[in-house]
């Protein structure tokens, strides 16, 4: 789970959850005359724990998930995190009613006016309230998008022939780089192409070539002048600031995985406006929104 992918909106969510569970040990019912009577909680109460405390705080843990996990599963063909919005929304509608009715219609068997709300029930509807409009509205609010966690600074550059320190997923991480003028996989040493197995450069004592053998290499040397310089695209790491979703190289319109912000990913070539991304586990795509996008 990549906690550097949740919201502000989901950290309201957290800090709901906590106050819910907070509030279920505290006295469900207020009633002034019963003196010296211990007044039960939302654990003493199957309808109000199932249905308020467990719900909500379930609801919590899916939303949480849903936006954590790489790969979400699902629940009935439903996404996770939509599936923990829906039970944040029953929870609340359940605290509503628990506050309009702590009694559960008891007070309607001729005995007298029920307790009032006390501050467990009170609080739990805030809680479910405060839970279920944060995450409803985080895809809505800029401001509850934005990442909960900031981005990590990108590692300082290393002195040269230093070996690189960190891990996957930021820069400065190893195989981020290759040697200049070095062919990937290549050693010190060995043969590069173009040049036959076991040749080795000039050794003292050996002759030197000849200016006629080296007439033909210089005589090719301003037709390779004349050609214009390819266009590269060096690999860089960047951050973008909202998640964002990735496509798939072949076109597809359904996207294969999402950015998520505060985690640094690697830029390995350019294709139009967009760019192809390579994820931590290795799978890549076409980024098309490349707007904010953090270098590292």
């Amino acid at each position: 789970m990549n906690i550097r992918s949740l919201t502000r909106g989901d950290g309201v969510v957290i800090g709901a959850a906590v106050l819910l569970f907070i509030a279920s040990f505290l006295a469900i019912y207020s009633d002034d005359g019963a003196e010296g009577v211990d007044i039960p909680s939302a654990w003493s109460s199957g309808p109000l724990l199932m249905g308020v405390i467990l719900s909500g705080i379930f609801a919590a843990a899916l939303i949480v998930l849903g936006r954590g996990l790489p790969q979400a599963p699902k629940v009935a063909g439903i996404e996770l995190g939509h599936f923990g919005i829906a039970l944040a929304v029953f929870s609340a509608w359940s605290a509503l009613g628990n506050v309009f009715d702590p009694a559960g219609g008891v007070d309607n068997l001729g005995g007298g006016p029920g307790p009032d709300a006390g501050m467990g029930l009170i609080l739990s509807l805030i809680a479910t309230l405060v839970m279920a409009g944060a995450a409803i509205a985080t895809p809505l609010v800029p401001a509850l998008k934005g990442a909960l966690l900031p981005a990590p600074k990108p590692a300082a550059p290393q002195p040269y022939g230093a070996q690189p320190q960190g891990g996957y997923g930021y820069p400065g991480a190893p195989g981020a780089q290759q040697q200049a003028g070095q062919p990937f996989g290549g050693q010190p040493g060995q043969p590069q192409p173009g040049q036959p197995f076991g040749a080795q450069g000039p050794q003292p004592g050996q002759q030197q070539p000849q200016p006629q053998q080296a007439q033909a290499p210089q005589a090719q040397a301003p037709q390779a002048q004349q050609q214009p310089p390819a266009a590269e695209f060096s690999p860089f790491w960047f951050a973008v600031p909202v998640p964002r979703p990735l496509y798939g190289e072949d076109g597809s319109p359904t996207p294969i995985a999402e950015l998520a912000p505060g985690t640094w990913y690697l830029a390995v070539e350019q294709r139009g406006p967009g760019l192809v991304a390579q994820t931590q586990d290795g799978r890549r795509g076409v980024l098309q929104d490349t707007s904010g996008i953090q270098r590292g």
